[in-house]
């Protein structure tokens, strides 16, 4: 059967569609809670994040990374980030997978995607972290939300950027660096048009140009992701997703390859595993309650999932989590 590659699709019995513990207990950080939590107070902070700051702020990434403990482990942000970078690399994990970027390429984090990263990369480049209201109100319009796709937790994370394109980013983002450094959020009709112009730029680069068939495979892995990362904790086989999206689970399979070269079972593997590896940083759950949580009624199933790919237990891992 084409979805054997899946742990999860051999093992129907092993979850329930409902689980009983429906509180959420993956923590999601603030700008002003991260900044508490991750970053070294001082007055270059100050002079770096203006007031207002947990609505937007821009800084250069190569003074803001100094000011931050790491490693960050997984954790999610009620805003969204964006890093560009103009020289160097830097190093990030969003989601499942760990990105590497260089030179006019970008990394979004979407609000509520999980991220993590632990290098003291060398590199330049600008990173600006926004609130929906950046968008939406004045100058934009509540719509620019559903049309700016690179802000959706099931985007590609990673852009990289034509010369042409990348030359218009540059410009944009030192405008808006410039302004803010000397005026904070001040200066709102010169910010947020800039800000949007910047978003649309970033936007249109993150679509790529498909011929109709891979575009309809396409569309169907955007919906697929869609509905995974909604329904992670009580829906855990291809044939369910297949069946809300109304397609044959051969049709998922196919489409989500082509696109990801990752089959859609794998994806649902190693979004649950994600899942368990915040829960096992944030929470003092058992390893059997984090089970529970994820709609696994038996924990040594979900043990050997979490194993097959982290070549460690849950209990293990979280062992090296507090050592470290």
């Amino acid at each position: 059967m084409w979805a054997c590659d899946s742990f999860s699709a051999r093992a129907e019995k092993s979850y329930r569609r409902y689980p009983t513990v429906a509180k959420n207990t993956i923590k999601t950080h603030n700008t002003i809670a991260f900044r508490e939590k991750y970053m070294y107070p001082g007055k270059q902070l100050d002079q770096m994040l203006k007031p207002d700051f947990g609505k937007f702020f821009i800084t250069p990434v190569e003074d803001m990374i100094r000011q931050i403990k790491l490693p960050v482990p997984p954790t999610r942000a009620t805003g969204h980030s964006i890093l560009f970078l103009t020289a160097g690399e830097a190093i990030m994990t969003i989601g499942s997978e760990t990105y590497t970027i260089h030179k006019d390429e970008c990394l979004i984090v979407p609000a509520g995607q999980v991220y993590s990263f632990a290098n003291l990369d060398i590199n330049k480049g600008y990173l600006c972290h926004f609130q929906n209201d950046m968008i939406s109100s004045k100058f934009g319009k509540p719509e620019l939300l559903k049309d700016f796709e690179l802000l959706h937790v099931w985007s590609n994370p990673r852009i990289t950027l034509n010369k042409q394109t990348a030359g218009f980013v540059t410009m944009l983002f030192k405008r808006l660096l410039l302004d803010y450094t000397t005026n904070g959020l001040s200066n709102p009709d010169i910010i947020q048009p800039y800000f949007i112009a910047l978003l649309s730029e970033l936007n249109k680069a993150s679509r790529p140009i498909t011929d109709n068939t891979a575009g309809n495979a396409a569309i169907i892995t955007k919906q697929f992701k869609q509905q995974l990362y909604a329904h992670i904790k009580t829906i855990h086989l291809v044939s369910d997703y297949a069946a809300r999206l109304n397609i044959t689970p051969n049709h998922l399979n196919k489409s989500v390859k082509v696109i990801t070269g990752k089959s859609p079972g794998k994806w649902i593997d190693e979004t649950i595993v994600l899942e368990a590896k915040v829960l096992l940083y944030q929470s003092d759950l058992s390893v059997n309650q984090i089970a529970a949580e994820l709609g696994f009624d038996d924990q040594s199933y979900f043990t050997r999932l979490f194993k097959k790919y982290e070549h460690t237990t849950p209990l293990v891992f979280r062992k090296k989590i507090e050592k470290s």
